[in-house]
């Protein structure tokens, strides 16, 4: 007699949109920790009600887990999906602490974001100096370059978690003025940046995805 079949394990849902920097570094490290999920891409003017249901902040990224569990926030579904498996070593820098990459993304997270956003975005935010705020947001970079012109990565040799979690953001400053950008004096983040965009698990994450309804067959996403 056959041994009855194995039932399949419930897989996360997560709320994604394409690119949105947030939902791109929750995205990566998902698929780095070989967690499987479904994709639902969302269109941020018009949320599904699912999602709102599942996290009343209305931001992607939105990990709901196989126990009804929600995630909300896009380094905590990094460190959810880290704690679960870490292959890279994302969690463990070569250089400096996991403490140490917290404090730079959060720098990333509030500062940097706050001028990129009034430099990529300025029509959005009333009496905004797009240059102003570039040249606000190039205190970070040259943050950044500092510590790449000593090592390959943020934190030493290999990527670690503040690697993936911040390029992204410096993806989308220099698509502000991509010309700029790679004229800027700033070789080394410019070296990383490109590396990041063509090389997985960035390359891995990018498909697109058609927005997703109710009743809608779900997009397995099988690292």
């Amino acid at each position: 007699m056959s041994p009855p079949a194995s039932t399949p394990l419930p897989i996360p849902i997560l709320y994604s949109f394409r690119r949105c920097p947030y939902a791109m570094r929750a995205r990566m490290a998902l698929f780095v920790s070989a967690q499987a999920f479904h994709v639902r891409e969302v269109v941020l003017r018009n949320k599904p009600q699912a999602m709102l249901d599942a996290s009343l902040k209305g931001t992607v990224p939105v990990l709901v887990l196989a126990d009804g569990t929600v995630i909300d926030e896009s380094l905590a579904v990094m460190r959810w999906a880290l704690d679960q498996n870490d292959p890279q070593g994302w969690l463990d820098p070569q250089t400096g602490s996991l403490a140490d990459m917290l404090d730079l993304i959060a720098r990333n997270d509030s500062d940097f974001k706050d001028h990129l956003d009034r430099y990529k975005y300025a029509s959005r935010y009333e009496n905004s100096d797009p240059l102003f705020h570039r040249t606000q947001g190039e205190a970070f970079l040259r943050d950044l370059e500092t510590r790449l012109n000593t090592a390959r990565y943020l934190f030493g040799n290999r990527k670690a978690l503040a690697d993936v979690a911040i390029a992204p953001f410096v993806r989308q400053f220099a698509l502000a003025d991509w010309d700029w950008f790679f004229a800027a004096p700033y070789p080394a983040v410019q070296r990383w940046l490109t590396e990041f965009i063509e090389t997985p698990p960035f390359t891995q994450v990018m498909d697109k995805f058609d927005p997703w309804q109710p009743g809608d067959a779900e997009i397995l996403i099988q690292p």
